[in-house]
């Protein structure tokens, strides 16, 4: 699943080539996708994207139209008859790429026909200098999600998320706070998007072995050292994989983040910090991995499927 630096990574690629550019192309190929219908996606196009941001694991392209009265008497294209300036509406594409989607980029969009139940595109948007993309989603669970919406706290996701980690206002007392009195595995805190923005599975494997925390460890149990060296683990781990994803096209981006994971992802491997192999934990749809000498004291964590057969 694309996690914050992946999807600051896309926001970067996407803000440098279409911002100033007006959208020509909204194309539904999966309609369980788009879970609004007012504004309607046609409403998109002729629109200009103005920029492109983050809210936590979502992307949003932020646009504007012109809404100027009809008439031949106007000065131009931006000022009413009277010749104030005439307003604009923005518009917020906005969507999630959940487990299993991503962004695939043209320079020059293909003209095939897109067929609806027969291709893993759910939408595709082109632009005026024949460039666009796609987002696609692999498997047969389709959970990438696609709003239109004419702000963005109207996404109830985006709503209801916690501060970014990586906010100037994201400080220990802030994180501190959000731990205190959560009876809650800290792994568990970590990738709840209502606690923190932007964390998954991957990163917060990361970041606790970086911070040598076990994924069980109660949040409200940390010691002020504790949460020191989890506020350190996460501002940095979040940061240098932000740094490695800014700048590399959508293609490149999961082959990067796979390259920099310590711990997430390599199961019987060394870790690169001590050399005790990496363990993983597997529970009904994923998995976590640390390492027992670096986090949990040599101790081997139980894999929650055999523990529930054994009930």
């Amino acid at each position: 699943m694309p996690e914050m630096p992946e999807v600051q990574g896309l926001v970067d690629f996407l803000a440098e080539r279409t911002v100033e550019h007006a959208i020509t192309k909204a194309t539904l190929a999966n309609i369980a996708a788009l879970k609004t219908y007012d504004p309607p996606l046609d409403a998109l196009k002729g629109t200009t994207v103005v920029g492109v941001t983050r809210h936590g694991k979502f992307i949003d392209v932020q646009t504007e139209a012109t809404d100027a009265p009809e008439t031949t008497d106007a000065p131009d294209d931006t000022d009413a008859p009277d010749g104030t300036p005439a307003t604009t509406t923005p518009l917020h594409l906005v969507f999630h790429l959940a487990k299993a989607g991503w962004l695939r980029w043209y320079e020059q969009l293909p003209a095939t026909v897109i067929r609806p139940g027969k291709t893993p595109i759910a939408l595709r948007v082109g632009f005026d200098d024949g460039s666009g993309f796609d987002l696609t989603e692999a498997g047969t669970k389709k959970s990438l999600a696609v709003y239109v919406v004419r702000r963005p706290d109207e996404v109830p996701g985006i709503a209801r998320l916690g501060p970014d980690p990586l906010g100037d206002d994201f400080t220990r007392d802030v994180l501190a706070g959000l731990l205190a009195g959560r009876r809650t595995q800290i792994k568990g805190v970590l990738r709840d998007q209502s606690i923190v923005a932007g964390i998954g599975n991957a990163y917060s494997d990361e970041i606790l072995h970086a911070a040598k925390m076990s994924p069980y460890a109660l949040a409200a149990g940390l010691d002020d050292a504790e949460i020191d060296r989890l506020y350190a683990a996460l501002r940095s781990t979040l940061t240098d994989a932000v740094a490695q994803a800014s700048g590399r096209p959508p293609a490149d981006l999961k082959d990067a983040k796979r390259r920099g994971m310590a711990v997430h992802g390599r199961r019987g491997e060394a870790c690169p910090v001590c050399g005790d192999e990496v363990r993983s934990v597997f529970f009904a749809d994923n998995s976590l991995e640390y390492c027992p000498t670096c986090q949990t004291g040599g101790k081997l964590l139980a894999d929650r499927r055999l523990s529930r057969l054994l009930k």
